[in-house]
């Protein structure tokens, strides 16, 4: 009789924990299944870069790399683009969502009714500074009288040098300019030019003093041009108008990843170094300069990363206005956001 009452409570006791499984693996199931509803589906976001990757997309690389964008519900394509006016042409048409521009190309094509806006300031002052070699004997921007110039087909870049020239107290019709079109480096090495604009601080002049060719450098700044952000990100105005959480977390990012920059230069440098273009190496030694470089003009006394002045667009409209360069009246609130 006792085997019996016994075997009955063993039975009981293996149906009651039957239920309990069950009910476990339905909550289990359940709690799944809510978990996956709660799962974003990553958005589709891309973005050209304005050359060939570099120290100054090393925040981006970090951002993808710690898994900012991610947390923001994007899945970011960072793509090099064919030409560095590509930016502004696929993001004017819907091609893509941003693009790494130059704020001067922003204002004319702005001029030009091409709709587009920067949304964020990468690099905060010039880095196309004029260089010329120290042994040419320009002592001063007046003894560019009677020298030759080199520049890679912008105007802009021959009346930022007439403007520097001019306040220096020089003649600027007494300058040779001469047109080395991508070849800026190759001009002065070859002492074809005995100075160059177009050129940056943060490469162009690196490689250069790495050859041995010794440089004097003058920022356009301070000589009547007015500051200018160097590098921004720019969007589409029906990009902001309908995709402006997608921008906006974008940005969130971004700005992320410039933190980790800062802190991790040699890690998120190296993220850099992994991802280079064949038909663009990277030196590490000059990247690792370069960003020395960059950082302290990403974010300095003027403002934060990605943070914009009205005056500064104001300032350089006017500027481009008075050199006869911008078609069209722009207004600065149509150029930036």
């Amino acid at each position: 009789m006792r085997f019996k009452k016994a075997s009955i409570f063993l039975v009981m006791l293996m149906l009651f924990s039957l239920v309990l499984s069950g009910c476990a693996r339905k909550e289990n199931e359940e709690n799944n299944k809510e978990g996956q509803s709660n799962i974003k589906e990553l958005q589709e976001f891309n973005v050209l870069l304005d050359w060939y990757p570099n120290a100054v997309h090393a925040f981006l690389y970090a951002a993808e790399d710690q898994g900012y964008f991610k947390e923001e519900g994007l899945k970011v394509n960072l793509i090099t683009p064919a030409g560095t006016e590509d930016g502004i042409k696929l993001v004017a048409t819907g091609k893509a969502d941003l693009a790494i521009s130059y704020p001067k190309q922003v204002i004319l094509s702005r001029g030009e009714n091409i709709p587009v806006k920067s949304v964020g300031a990468i690099v905060r002052t010039s880095l196309n500074q004029l260089m010329v070699r120290r042994d040419a004997g320009i002592k001063t921007l007046k003894d560019l009288e009677g020298k030759k110039v080199g520049f890679s087909s912008f105007e802009i870049d021959k009346e930022t040098v007439n403007t520097m020239v001019k306040e220096a107290g020089g003649e600027p019709s007494k300058i040779e300019f001469v047109d080395v079109g991508y070849e800026l480096m190759a001009g002065i090495e070859t002492k074809r030019v005995d100075a160059i604009i177009g050129g940056y601080i943060n490469h162009e002049k690196i490689l250069l003093e790495k050859q041995g060719i010794q440089l004097d450098t003058f920022n356009p700044v301070d000589y009547g041009v007015p500051n200018n952000y160097e590098l921004v990100f720019i969007a589409s105005d029906e990009g902001i108008k309908n995709n402006n959480d997608n921008i906006q977390a974008f940005l969130r990012a971004v700005k992320k990843g410039f933190e980790y920059t800062k802190n991790n230069p040699d890690k998120a440098l190296d993220l850099v170094l992994k991802v280079q273009n064949e038909s663009f190496p990277l030196d590490a030694e000059i990247e690792k300069k370069s960003l020395e470089i960059l950082l302290p003009l990403m974010e300095d006394q003027s403002g934060d990363f990605l943070s914009q002045d009205e005056e500064n667009w104001n300032n350089n409209i006017k500027w481009l206005q008075e050199k006869s360069l911008l078609k069209g009246k722009v207004d600065s609130k149509s150029v930036f956001q």
